[in-house]
């Protein structure tokens, strides 16, 4: 099995700012990179930026900027949101760099070469918003499914032979039902794609702003043309014999919202069969964050900044809250009162609790040293319940992580945390310190390993804080990786631990 792993995010469209949506993609994205590093993968981390269209056009015209200089600070904005969310990308590509466009001209060329490419007249229902065309039978009330204010456009346009490709995507969703996750959002392609599928109108003349088309510059591509082959030019296409492009490609995850996942679930294979190049494996589409059962959106002027996030509550509370909060496929509703709750209730209750109450007694208890126990009495501890409970754990969170159930992967290692919490109440060490202070110690031996297994288990959503933890153990710059949570790895009896601090501060 290829040890080699591609995730991506969508390229985010630069006409706004970042809210939680975007930052939540890329999150996601974030989390499954960091676990699969940790499972012994050589991962590439792609997010970008998409910069060209219309929309964007008339966004650096209302701001009364030169188009390139708008593009450049609203891409600022995406990769300062990289660095404040401590999101670990290998890559990040923005549409108007010279390697995207020479990328995505020679994919142009290749469809045509391929005869998928023919010139004539396009007339249709547009949205400038969306940045897609739609037949008169998907407009509802006279607007886009979205809601997106549409107008008839008539001009000029290269159309690609998308009809032609129907049969053969069909029969590639009948040997591969799981191309797209959730079921359901499978399910919605395949039935828009049985309904016939029409030619696709994919370069424009009215406006400028975009790649041009090769040979025909009056013309610029499609953005959705544009914009999807972000993908394989990051890892070096046209040149397929780049060491990034044999490693990597075909993507494991393209990560979209459910909005967009038409476009990679349909015309993304499309175009990719009608290259001739491998397809993804999978795509994968989320649910939107609803704040009081409406998108965010700024025209409502109910988007929330992750940035302003980050700052009043934390950095990895909120990746805790993003992560754990939304059912994932599901849309979920951000709310203020439920953030604290599960900061206080979960982070700070149980795992910040476990922590420092249990590093506070080995502290004071043991000399400032992890448990002095024998490797007689490891051997006996590493067969007790919690530890096989811990052990047990990593197998139930990657089950869940690989069926792309976050929140349940959070949810089996704050368990973890609460079996822990009861075992400190259990075996009561504060007793055990007058009476029995061997056992004292093996007691403590166990929660210390305990809270080892658990950091590691959450290093890919909290990473800042589990470095923190594994700072107080005495295990600083620690790699986390999974081939970690056995006993070859357990703590040194004796070794010196820091003075331990709160790690999950209550929030008023």
């Amino acid at each position: 099995m290829s040890k080699n792993y591609y995730i991506t995010t969508p390229i985010y469209y630069v006409n706004d700012r970042p809210h939680i949506g975007s930052a939540y993609t890329t999150l996601v994205c974030d989390v499954v990179a960091r676990f699969k590093r940790a499972e012994g993968y050589n991962v590439m981390f792609l997010t970008g930026t998409d910069e060209h269209g219309q929309k964007v056009e008339k966004a650096a015209l209302k701001m009364n900027l030169p188009t390139q200089q708008f593009v450049d600070d609203v891409a600022g904005n995406f990769l300062e949101l990289t660095k404040t969310m401590n999101f670990s990308n290998d890559d990040f590509i923005r549409t108007s760099e010279k390697r995207h466009k020479e990328g995505a001209c020679a994919f142009w060329k290749s469809l045509e070469e391929k005869g998928y490419i023919y010139k004539g007249e396009y007339s249709g229902w547009y949205s400038i918003k969306d940045e897609a065309f739609y037949t008169e039978a998907e407009l509802i009330e006279g607007k886009a499914p979205t809601g997106a204010e549409v107008e008839w456009v008539t001009e000029e346009s290269y159309f690609f032979k998308l009809s032609s490709l129907e049969k053969k995507l069909l029969e590639f969703y009948d040997q591969n039902p799981d191309f797209v996750f959730p079921k359901s959002r499978m399910n919605e392609v395949r039935n828009f794609v049985e309904q016939g599928l029409e030619d696709l109108s994919i370069s424009r003349t009215s406006f400028k702003w975009g790649v041009p088309v090769p040979g025909d510059e009056k013309h610029v591509m499609y953005v959705w043309l544009d914009a999807l082959t972000n993908y394989v030019n990051a890892l070096g296409y046209p040149d397929k014999s780049s060491k990034l492009y044999k490693e990597f490609w075909p993507a494991n995850v393209h990560m979209v919202g459910k909005d967009i996942t038409r476009f990679h679930a349909i015309y993304w294979p499309a175009f990719l069969m009608a290259a001739d190049i491998e397809l993804p494996r999978q795509i994968v589409s989320h649910g939107w964050w609803l704040v009081e059962g409406e998108k965010m959106s700024k025209s409502i002027g109910n988007v929330i900044d992750p940035i302003k996030l980050v700052e009043e509550y934390g950095l990895d509370e909120t990746r805790y809250y993003l992560m754990k909060e939304i059912s994932f496929g599901q849309d979920g509703t951000f709310s203020q009162d439920t953030l604290r709750t599960r900061i206080n209730g979960e982070l700070a209750n149980k795992v910040g609790n476990l922590i420092q109450r249990t590093l506070s007694m080995v502290y004071k208890n043991c000399g400032e040293r992890i448990p002095n126990v024998s490797e007689d009495e490891v051997d006996e501890i590493y067969q007790r319940d919690l530890l096989n409970y811990a052990k047990e754990t990593y197998s139930e969170v990657k089950k869940k992580i690989d069926g792309h159930a976050y929140d349940k992967a959070l949810g089996q290692i704050i368990l973890l945390a609460e079996k822990a919490n009861e075992y400190v109440n259990d075996s009561a060490p504060w007793d055990l310190k007058k009476n029995n202070e061997k056992e004292m110690e093996k007691v403590l031996y166990e929660l210390c390993e305990v809270i080892r297994h658990l950091t590691i288990l959450l290093s890919p959503f909290l990473p800042s804080s589990s470095d923190r933890i594994m700072k107080i153990l005495g295990l600083d710059n620690e790699i986390f990786s999974f081939s970690q949570l056995s006993k070859n790895f357990a703590l040194v009896p004796g070794s010196k631990i820091q003075k331990p601090e709160i790690i999950f501060k209550k929030i008023d």
